[in-house]
């Protein structure tokens, strides 16, 4: 999980639980996208709702999913600032 600090303190990341991001300070949650089937049973993922583009159709939804998340975090490009926190710490 990437934890994106900017310089005034502001958190972003993806939504996971690998840490308890409450301690962070107040949530304040919001949708990225909408990962849905198509009419034929495949699977997109709209990513309109952060200005970004319709990723798909993929045969998977675990597909879409990981194309998402990938473009998320190309998105953001966070440069030096990122906590990288791994579920095994």
């Amino acid at each position: 999980m990437e934890l994106i600090v900017s310089p005034q303190g502001l958190v972003e990341c993806v939504y996971g639980e690998a840490i308890e991001l409450s301690r962070l300070g107040q949530l304040s949650i919001t949708r990225a996208s909408h990962v849905e089937p198509t009419e034929d049973g495949r699977w997109t993922a709209d990513l309109g709702p952060v200005g970004g583009p319709l990723i798909g159709p993929f045969d998977r939804r675990s597909q879409a999913l990981c194309a998402e998340l990938s473009w998320l975090e190309r998105r953001w490009n966070p440069g030096p600032a990122v906590v990288t926190h791994s579920a095994s710490e």
